[in-house]
């Protein structure tokens, strides 16, 4: 079960970034006929991140103790002590400006050039930082894959 909450809560993430990229893009070339196109990227970016936010903090919770000790005894330490960590703290940036880019959205942003920079740069954070949480959970998962390996725990390839 917790593999597939793992993989869900990675999914969900990469689906906000790819919205947010989309939001991104259609905010460029903003137009009258584009228009409700930028709105559903920016709540598809929005409910991704919300629900990798939450399926990512209930693993964290529940699953993530035993992942932290295996981390811990391994030769990539530092693997939870400053990539968990700096994750668990940072993972509030992406979510918090997907949760504003529904809202910046609403601009009529075909006229208003002022509302168009501010979506696209929000769209533009939203696509990098997600990215950074997500290489960071990436490393976190390699780093206790090695550590089982070192253990003798995993099988090898």
């Amino acid at each position: 079960m917790n593999d597939g909450i793992l993989l869900a809560h990675a999914a969900f993430g990469a689906l906000g970034v790819v919205a947010a990229v989309w939001a991104l893009v259609d905010t460029l070339n903003a137009s009258a006929a584009n228009r409700w196109r930028i709105r559903l990227a920016a709540f598809a970016a929005a409910a991704g991140l919300l629900l990798a936010w939450a399926l990512g903090g209930y693993w964290y919770l529940a699953f993530y103790p035993a992942d932290r000790a295996i981390l811990l005894r391994g030769p990539w330490p530092w693997a939870h002590t400053w990539v968990m960590a700096t994750k668990a703290h940072l993972v509030f940036v992406p979510l918090l400006l997907a949760l504003y880019l529904p809202i910046a959205a609403t601009a009529d942003l075909a006229r208003n050039r002022g509302a168009r920079a501010v979506t696209a740069t929000v769209a533009a954070l939203v696509a990098l930082s997600g990215l950074a949480v997500e290489a960071a959970g990436a490393v976190v998962g390699y780093g206790v894959r090695i550590a089982l390996l070192h253990a003798g725990v995993a099988g090898g390839p």
